[in-house]
């Protein structure tokens, strides 16, 4: 099962631009954090903290100034960032496995995403849902706090609920590795397949989501989530989600700077096409979702419809955005190379910084698009350089991103990753 297969090439290349693209998309996760507060529906007041059903989870604090052009572009943003970075993170998945081995592969999953699931949930996420607490407190206190806040029948994760479901989808690919030796020649042909016939692959992959993401959507609907204990995600989305994440799997399987995902590959030398298919399957989406929202009972097949316009939409604009990365943003540079290797860091920690300088700016006369910008810089800043100095600390590093220049590996191995929040 160790053997290096022998279309593996035995130093593979390190590919600038996906590791670009998983730079742009935490600056999109980021973003989408700083406009939470400044969205055109949000209510007059916060919600409670204490009372169910606990909506400051998704909207952790609630600003007086707004902004409807934040509501289109966190919703774009929504439909595709998660779903790219399941992607992303399938793509390095099964040379990995080729290379070190199941339990190897595994003692390194848990290493990086387990453990920091652990400590940033129990020590980060209080510190983190401390302003939603003092937004609504009539006489805040630091032990009214923790009373009420160890009264919640859950603990806050955040958008570390990412963590879990990744490693839990890692944990699925190993045990197909190991309990099916004949599943790795399947999954090359199948990256074989995907590069021969894209189009078809990517008519697999849009009917395998809809496959997952229709009857789910049918069933809870496109915004409830569940939890447990700590361990939440959005009822609609797992199958969806597990079908990008196995799709970078087929993808990856022969390398990713082949000719489907390459330089020079069918997505960069189509962006065009790409980003119009996005913008048209976006507007589409924008449109089924209104109608079926301004409906007080929307009959089953208006909300189908909805779901499938998501389906589409979704698929349109993570392509897009490989598309346009591996045309464009091939780029090396020092600061390409610090957000590549502080990403992950930077993910861990900027839900602080982003709510603490919200809640900050909350009693400012100023306009929303003047507060989104301040809090945006301000929380790239402050968690830019904690990350680094983070990265510093022995063991840490090792956890988190890599004490030395890495031209590549970490990205390609470890392959770090940025979740988004509920």
């Amino acid at each position: 099962m160790n053997a290096e297969p022998q279309w593996m090439p035995r130093e593979p290349r390190a590919i600038p631009a996906i590791d670009n693209l998983r730079s742009v998309v935490i600056l999109l996760v980021i973003a989408i954090h700083v406009l939470l507060p400044y969205f055109t529906f949000l209510p007059a007041k916060p919600y409670a903290f204490s009372a169910p059903p606990w909506l400051w989870r998704s909207f952790p604090l609630v600003d007086t100034h707004r902004l409807l052009g934040f509501d289109i572009l966190s919703a774009w943003v929504d439909v595709f960032v998660m779903a790219t970075f399941f992607l992303i993170s399938g793509l390095f998945v099964w040379p990995c496995l080729a290379r070190k081995g199941a339990k190897r592969f595994i003692g390194e999953r848990v290493f990086r995403l387990g453990l920091p699931f652990a400590v940033v949930v129990l020590v980060a996420m209080p510190l983190a849902t401390a302003p939603t607490y003092l937004q609504t407190a009539a006489h805040p206190s630091l032990v009214d706090f923790c009373r009420r806040f160890l009264a919640l029948p859950f603990w806050p994760a955040g958008p570390m609920w990412f963590l879990w479901v990744l490693l839990l989808f890692d944990a699925v690919a190993a045990g197909l590795f190991v309990l099916f030796p004949r599943i790795n020649a399947l999954v090359v042909r199948l990256s074989l397949y995907a590069r021969a016939k894209p189009l078809r692959f990517a008519a697999a992959v849009i009917a395998a989501s809809a496959a997952g993401y229709i009857p789910l959507a049918l069933l809870f609907g496109p915004l409830p989530w569940g939890q447990f204990g700590p361990f939440s995600l959005q009822l609609c989305r797992p199958a969806q989600y597990a079908v990008y994440f196995f799709a970078g799997v087929v993808i990856g399987a022969c390398g990713i700077e082949r000719e489907l995902t390459g330089v020079k590959g069918r997505l960069a030398r189509h962006w065009r096409g790409a980003t119009a298919l996005a913008i048209l399957c976006f507007g589409l989406w924008l449109l089924a979702s209104a109608v079926a929202m301004t409906k007080a009972s929307a009959p089953l097949g208006l909300r189908a419809a909805d779901a499938a316009a998501y389906v589409l939409a979704c698929f349109a604009s993570c392509w897009a955005a490989v598309a346009l990365t591996t045309r464009f943003a091939g780029s090396r540079g020092p600061v390409w190379h610090s957000l590549r290797d502080n990403a992950y860091g930077i993910y861990l920690v900027h839900y602080v910084f982003a709510f603490w300088v919200q809640f900050a700016l909350l009693g400012t006369d100023v306009p929303a698009i003047v507060k989104a910008s301040v809090v945006f810089v301000s929380t790239l800043a402050l968690s830019w350089a904690t990350a680094a100095l983070l990265r510093r600390v022995p063991g840490v590093g090792r956890v988190i991103g890599t004490g030395r220049r890495t031209d590549g590996h970490f990205a390609r191995f470890m392959h770090p990753v940025i979740p988004l929040a509920d």
